[in-house]
């Protein structure tokens, strides 16, 4: 979109377009307002170099990772890279923080270089809801559904993370676990932990068993470091905990060495179960038991629908990859 599309959609001249948008003279309130009405419904920033809306041909494939510490995306966006890259696409990574809000990075990516269609690697819900209607382009939100979410435009493919973490919970009760403690993350900024903490609760009620958050949750962000901090400060509060579940692999690391720092065999004392399959936890002495998210599927599945979508026109569609539980050594049965 130019200044030509604000023009025609306000019903002003380019030269008033233009400065209204310089905040020139000679605009009256009323043309100032309509177009302003325009740039604020799309979201339109003014580029400060050239002072015009940049307007670009089609630049590549932009994908969106939320963390910079998720070693998870780090491997699928190795394979998404090589694959946009085979398919004789530019591709263009964005990092941002876990909190921060990847729509609005969206957006300012579609103005900025226009993209073909954009891969979101984490996601905050309440984000779309809110602003995600003015991408026009194809989108697919990786490891997480958007069914419920019902943009034509935005489909994914991700692993049922409230049955995942139900499964891993379950496992622990059924080896006599019943002092669970759980190291997961904001639920409230990531759609990735707040289902599987429903999965949590699931995993109790089905052992009749009352979960209590402000005991038995500890909260971080997906890193070694937070993994770390957040477990000594569970077993602090619950000092009388069995077994352990982390809503990440690398989360699961730095509690292990956590635990092991302070005087914990693991899993004589504690035992402990982590999430996605990452590579590194079967190299850990002792190896991770985890549940393995299918990495492969999920990368290839993606790139084929954001293919679908940019090269046919498809409407939305939304699939999950199976997960299962990958065997270790840091789980053992209640002494």
């Amino acid at each position: 979109m130019t200044i030509k599309d604000i023009a025609r959609e306000s019903g002003y001249s380019v030269g008033t377009v233009s400065r209204t948008l310089n905040k020139s003279q000679g605009v009256s309130e009323k043309a100032r307002k309509r177009i302003m009405e325009v740039v604020e419904k799309y979201h339109f920033e003014l580029n400060s170099n050239a002072r015009h809306l940049k307007k670009q041909s089609k630049d590549g494939i932009a994908i969106i990772i939320k963390g910079t510490n998720n070693m998870l995306f780090a491997a699928i966006v190795e394979h998404l890279q090589r694959m946009i890259r085979d398919r004789k696409y530019a591709c263009m990574v964005y990092y941002i923080g876990e909190d921060d809000n990847e729509v609005e990075q969206a957006i300012r990516i579609c103005q900025d270089r226009n993209p073909y269609g954009i891969l979101f690697l984490g996601c905050n819900k309440d984000h779309f809801r809110a602003k995600f209607s003015v991408i026009p382009i194809p989108c697919v939100l990786v490891t997480s559904t958007a069914e419920d979410l019902g943009f034509d435009n935005l489909s994914s493919v991700g692993t049922d993370d409230v049955e995942g973490a139900r499964y891993a919970v379950n496992h622990l009760f059924s080896l006599g676990h019943q002092k669970i403690g759980i190291l997961g993350g904001n639920r409230m900024q990531s759609q990735a932990v707040a289902d599987r903490y429903l999965g949590i609760i699931k995993a109790f009620e089905d052992h009749q068993m009352e979960f209590f958050p402000e005991i038995q949750y500890e909260m971080g962000h997906f890193s070694l470091a937070d993994g770390y901090s957040s477990a000594k400060r569970l077993i602090q509060k619950m000092p009388d905990v069995t077994a352990i579940f982390a809503m990440a692999d690398i989360t699961a690391i730095g509690a292990i060495r956590a635990l092991t720092d302070a005087g914990y065999r693991i899993p004589r004392d504690i035992s402990i179960i982590g999430y996605d399959g990452l590579e590194i936890g079967g190299y850990l002495v002792p190896k991770l038991t985890t549940i393995h998210q299918n990495v492969m599927g999920i990368s290839t599945k993606c790139m084929e629908i954001l293919m679908d979508h940019i090269d046919k026109g498809i409407r939305s569609v939304h699939e999950l990859e199976p997960f299962y539980l990958l065997p270790g050594e840091t789980v053992m049965r209640k002494q």
